[in-house]
């Protein structure tokens, strides 16, 4: 009787170990959290390359045309591909003897930043920031006009947002989120205030008259903007016609790449 105890006694625990066992190999494993990507050993930060470069990277605050940060702008850094960083450094050195700075608005784009901008046109509702940056244009356009695509040649790497800034530079108050919208398209004295030279139009402003060589601009206004357009012309940069502030560093390193590392200095790490 005894030895049927035992014997009892082991089928059961040897059961349990089974039972144990077969939990072990059904159950779900704890899901593990994807890493974030990193850039190519190509890309770098801007201030790196050229510290005195001012940058005001935009995205990161709530002065967007979105009226919030936008995604995959973690810290208020450029980044570049080497070769688009070096040529803005060749041009900051002719513009720094002239009395004047560049000033970066928005650098490499994530493509989930694209995606927000996407999701954002599509709420038809949402309009907080209409008064400034598409104060003449129907929201529902924004896609056909060509203000708003699923792709951005920011995320690329080569494509720069930028502006000339005259030395000495005084800073740029920062937005109030509610503060009274004004068009950006309005006289410089009126629209929100910025520490560059007069381009006609803020940053980012959804009207025809960003177009680089719009008719309409003429004056100081006009003369500024080719001024710029020329200089980053020597230092290989093409200018995007719809956008006055819009820069391409060509040959691009990676044409066809639509990278979507976030931006933050982790990203660049070591390079």
């Amino acid at each position: 009787m005894t030895g049927m105890r035992t014997a009892l006694r082991a089928l059961a625990t040897a059961a349990a170990a089974a039972a144990l066992l077969a939990g072990a190999v059904v159950s779900p494993a704890p899901a593990r959290a994807r890493p974030e990507p990193t850039a190519p050993r190509e890309f770098v930060a801007l201030r790196s390359v050229d510290p005195t470069i001012i940058q005001e990277m935009r995205y990161t605050t709530a002065h967007t045309f979105l009226g919030e940060r936008v995604d995959g702008y973690r810290q208020p850094v450029c980044i570049l591909t080497r070769p688009a960083a070096r040529a803005l450094h060749l041009a900051q050195k002719r513009l720094l003897r002239q009395g004047y700075s560049l000033k970066v608005y928005d650098c490499y784009r994530p493509q989930r930043a694209v995606d927000h901008f996407v999701r954002w046109a599509e709420d038809l509702e949402e309009q907080s920031m209409k008064g400034e940056f598409y104060p003449l244009v129907g929201k529902h356009r924004l896609f056909e006009d060509g203000y708003i695509a699923e792709r951005s040649g920011h995320s690329r790497g080569s494509t720069v947002d930028l502006t000339l800034v005259r030395l000495p530079a005084l800073p740029t108050r920062p937005y109030r989120p509610g503060e009274r919208l004004t068009p950006c398209f309005a006289p410089r004295g009126e629209r929100f205030p910025d520490n560059s030279v007069d381009m006609g139009t803020g940053y980012d402003c959804f009207d025809t008259l960003s177009h680089t060589d719009d008719p309409r601009i003429q004056g100081t206004q006009r003369a500024n903007r080719q001024f710029l357009k020329r200089t980053l012309a020597e230092v290989g940069f093409v200018n995007l016609p719809e956008e006055w502030w819009h820069f391409t560093h060509r040959p691009e390193l990676f044409p066809d790449t639509y990278f979507d590392f976030p931006v933050a200095l982790g990203s660049v790490a070591g390079h």
